[in-house]
């Protein structure tokens, strides 16, 4: 008995039917043309919020952020090796996940490897043992479209791990597969690495990534208080950007902890909570003034402090000045007018400087490799 809605459904086979054939059960499904047989598990090695979406770009960290960019959409007008120098907790790791994220999403098929230094050093000598390189050299010379290798620095001292990634690069370079190494020392600074692997380290494009301004740091915050549906007032934000510099993760690390203290409290975050946060966790940095790098940038142009603060207007006067304006804007918590008042110049003069200095840093890789320098030793005696 069938009842309501219901239906009894038979299949028969006529006389003159033949039978479908059968897949055998090893045959593989259909491949798109061009697509690898295996991608590569690098998924789940990435940090599902290292994105580029998510990345809080500023003035310290635009051009790295521009040339990861470009790199992850294969875009390769400014060359297809990136060499990116940053201090611990700056966002460099976050911009190799973001180009790896993009490029797995838009790009499945891509054959793409994503390690450390250590990794790679510690796979090749599994290799070795396993008398087995001429695979090791087969995937990262042969079956590789991009390589993306953090830290490069620990591979000092460890000259063959050099010597199959100098052959590498040179392989993949050869025919503009795309690179990008992550390092918190540029190549020149990295002790006990072959000459000519550290040539090659400096023959791509090296950018680097400075301690975020106070404007990024507030966006950096903002942003990671929605992430935790935390609300945080204005003043609160100002307060947290102000007193925690350089290092992300310390901001990432107070906000975790006002979280967790306001579900504990069941209570909006005030400045009493902050402020117990923040002496758990901050670090006191060293003071540092529009005069020190002043001094700082006559030593390394050869030009005396009353020189920077002359009205000359000499190209060998001007530009180390407007340099000096620059790196304090960047570096100190000053006004403009403070910084304007060390170089015997108003808030307007300042202004002028920062945004030719910006400039050319965008067209002059000669300037800007200039100011890396500058800002590299300015992060290395003063910060």
């Amino acid at each position: 008995m069938i009842g309501a809605g219901e239906m009894n459904v038979r299949f028969a086979a006529t006389g003159n039917s033949q039978p479908l054939p059968l897949l055998p059960r090893h045959q593989e499904p259909l491949r798109l043309p061009n697509m690898p047989q295996q991608i590569q598990p690098t998924m789940r090695t990435l940090h599902p919020r290292y994105t580029f979406d998510e990345f809080m770009v500023g003035e310290s960290n635009a051009f790295a952020h521009s040339v990861c960019e470009s790199i992850a959409v294969n875009d390769t007008s400014m060359g297809s090796c990136v060499y990116l120098k940053a201090g611990t907790g700056l966002g460099k790791s976050h911009l190799t996940h973001a180009v790896a994220h993009q490029i797995i999403n838009h790009a499945p098929g891509t054959r793409l490897h994503f390690l450390t230094a250590q990794q790679l050093t510690a796979e090749m000598v599994h290799h070795i043992k396993d008398n087995s390189m001429s695979r090791f050299k087969e995937k990262y010379q042969k079956h590789c479209d991009v390589l993306l290798l953090d830290d490069i620095q620990t591979l000092n001292g460890r000259t063959k791990t050099q010597t199959e990634l100098a052959e590498a690069m040179d392989a993949l370079m050869d025919i503009g597969k795309r690179i990008v190494f992550t390092s918190s020392l540029a190549p020149k600074d990295i002790p006990n690495i072959d000459s000519g692997f550290r040539s090659r380290l400096s023959s791509g494009l090296i950018t680097s990534i400075n301690p975020p301004d106070l404007n990024t740091r507030i966006k950096i915050i903002q942003r990671k208080a929605f992430t935790n549906n935390l609300a945080l007032s204005n003043e609160i934000v100002d307060y947290l950007a102000t007193n925690i510099k350089g290092d992300i993760r310390q901001l990432e690390s107070a906000i975790v902890s006002i979280k967790a203290q306001s579900s504990l409290l069941q209570m909006t975050p005030n400045f009493t909570m902050v402020k117990e946060t923040l002496s758990n966790i901050s670090i006191p940095d060293k003071q540092i003034a529009s005069g020190m790098i002043r001094d700082l940038i006559a030593i390394q142009f050869k030009v005396s402090v009353a020189d920077l603060k002359s009205k000359s207007r000499k190209k060998t006067i001007s530009f180390p000045r407007q340099t000096a304006m620059y790196l304090s804007r960047k570096y100190t918590e000053e006004s403009l007018a403070d910084i304007g008042n060390t170089f015997n110049r108003d808030h307007s003069t300042v202004v002028h400087a920062v945004r030719t200095i910006t400039q050319k840093i965008a067209r002059n890789s000669s300037v800007r490799g200039q100011i890396d320098y500058l800002a590299d030793k300015i992060e290395k005696q003063m910060l």
